[in-house]
């Protein structure tokens, strides 16, 4: 077992650990954990934009009152605020790191960038790289990674917990290389920037999302998650049921795509005086709807009243994705449903990403910081990656030296793992798939009592069988799968208390808001749930 030592440790190689170690660097040594399938993760497939006040013509208070509207009661003002307006310096520094935006080609435009408009924005404040801006983001800032003499990089690296002394403070993590062997990583302080919870459900955005095991690592350690519940399901997936997740990005219906059920009728004008442009809730639920009700299991995203030029200038990634699965976009609508997108609720963390847990960080998707409320709306994700990396990153290099020189690396509880442990993987894998199709069922867009208590003894049943296979948890792969299990458990949980429907929650035997609702916390000690 190896034992290197660092000033800060990042798990997660996203545009939120990306930013931290660039901005960290070059004064602190920084190990950066960034598994090979970070490259399928949401960052980079994040297609709309960043969210930010940029043209003299938008404001910051207007981008405050629509985030504020689209958490429907629950955002924290005070971190909206913060994120608003820590947004335009972080774009400036994106730029400056050398992301291709796409420039306006109006000469006459107000700012050198085009910029969009999405769900829940009054305005067009959505810079991007055409429809593909988390590959460019990545790309740019892989590139200064990979440059840089002070981060190491272990792409070799799964990790399955974090490391405690005997005060409870994270010493670092703990994980298995890609030839199995156990291996330690220390560090003054460590960041998870793991990203959501969306493998949790049967139907991603995203080819390899990641099931919350970040958040549950850090909830191990004693720390609080908030608001579980809140899973935003994207309004718009393409429909292939034979084929990969692929996002249609909202920035479709931002450039004037109408969506429409299977009569070709537009269905939004009766629903929400925004029609398309609604925030996400209501849109993918309103899809919900219509697929019910209907025979087809999709609705129709239809472009091609915008025309081919313009089809072919703002949207080349998902017109030549769309074309490789024999779907020209040009001359025929796009079948898309909703699909598990991003988690609004994670370790609850303060504006510089610390946690209840001494040393230890969170931030981007895996973070809870107040900023989403019970939804986000459109392109604020990438914006709050960056905007708490950099204060998560200005707090670490603002910590005197002398007050953490040391680790005691001697007295943490080694894991119990034996990477080599024989353990029937096509088992485990079976039951990854029925804990995906639980809460796809009981636990998604629409809920109810009866099917949250369904969810919970399922769940339940799930994990007795696990212990069953692997009683001792030795495999690396039943230690993710019986994270993943739990923090659904968590999720249900969270769900059955809300007594109301509020955003992204929406149960129909609590249909109403409720005035005194607040955020929901829960630590793993006092969930009831059996670690």
């Amino acid at each position: 077992m190896s034992t290197p030592t660092s000033d800060i440790l990042i798990i997660g190689g996203g545009v939120a650990g990306l930013t931290l170690a660039l901005d960290v660097a070059d004064h602190l040594s920084v190990t950066l954990v960034r598994p090979a399938l970070d490259d399928q993760g949401a960052s980079r497939w994040a297609q709309g934009g960043i969210a930010a006040v940029l043209s003299p013509d938008d404001n910051l208070e207007d981008h405050v009152n629509d985030t504020l509207i689209a958490g429907d009661g629950l955002c924290d003002e005070e971190a909206v605020r913060f994120t608003v307006t820590h947004g335009p310096k972080a774009i400036q520094w994106l730029i400056d790191n050398g992301v291709p935006f796409t420039p306006d080609p109006d000469p006459a435009a107000r700012y050198p960038y085009h910029l969009t408009r999405e769900g829940g924005h009054n305005a067009r404040r959505i810079i991007h790289a055409d429809d593909a801006t988390g590959r460019a983001v990545v790309e740019a800032l892989v590139n200064k990674v990979a440059a840089h003499p002070r981060i190491t990089q272990r792409s070799d690296l799964t990790v399955l917990n974090l490391l405690s002394d005997h005060t409870g403070r994270c010493i670092g993590a703990q994980g298995v290389d890609s030839e199995q062997r156990l291996q330690a990583l220390f560090a003054q302080h460590t960041v998870i920037a793991t990203g959501g919870a969306s493998g949790l459900y049967r139907h991603t955005t995203t080819p390899a999302p990641s099931s919350g095991e970040g958040m549950m690592m850090a909830a191990e350690l004693g720390a609080t998650l908030c608001n579980l519940e809140f899973q935003q399901f994207h309004p718009t997936c393409l429909f292939d049921p034979d084929g990969p997740a692929f996002l249609i990005s909202e920035a479709v219906r931002g450039e004037g795509g109408h969506l429409l059920n299977e009569a070709g009728q537009r269905f939004m004008l009766d629903l929400d005086a925004r029609a398309e442009l609604a925030p996400r809730d209501i849109v993918a639920r309103a899809i919900d709807a219509q697929i019910q009700q209907g025979t087809q299991g999709h609705v129709w995203l239809d472009i091609r009243h915008l025309g081919d030029t313009a089809i072919r200038h703002h949207f080349p990634t998902i017109l030549a994705h769309c074309a490789s699965r024999g779907m020209d976009i040009t001359r025929q609508p796009i079948p898309v449903v909703p699909a598990a997108h991003y988690s609004c609720g994670g370790v609850a963390t303060n504006h510089v990403g610390a946690t209840d847990v001494a040393n230890l960080y969170a931030i981007g998707e895996t973070a809870y910081t107040g900023l989403h409320g019970a939804n986000r709306m459109a392109s604020n994700s990438l914006l709050e990656c960056l905007v708490y990396a950099r204060s998560c990153a200005q707090h670490l290099l603002s910590l005197p030296r002398s007050l953490s020189q040391s680790i005691v690396t001697s007295n943490y509880q080694a894991s119990t793992v034996q990477p080599n442990a024989h353990v029937d993987l096509g088992a485990l894998h079976i039951m990854r798939r029925e804990m995906r199709s639980v809460m796809s069922q009981y636990v998604s867009i629409v809920r109810s009592n009866q099917g949250l208590a369904a969810a919970s003894k399922a769940l339940a049943g799930i994990k007795a069988e696990l212990e069953g296979v692997d009683k001792a948890m030795s495999h690396p792969e039943s230690v993710r799968l019986k994270q993943a299990i739990t923090l659904a458990q968590l999720t249900v949980l969270a769900a059955s208390q809300r007594h109301e429907s509020r955003g992204l929650h929406y149960s129909i035997d609590w249909p109403d808001h409720c005035a005194l609702s607040g955020p929901s916390k829960l630590t793993l000690a006092g969930s009831g749930v059996a670690e």
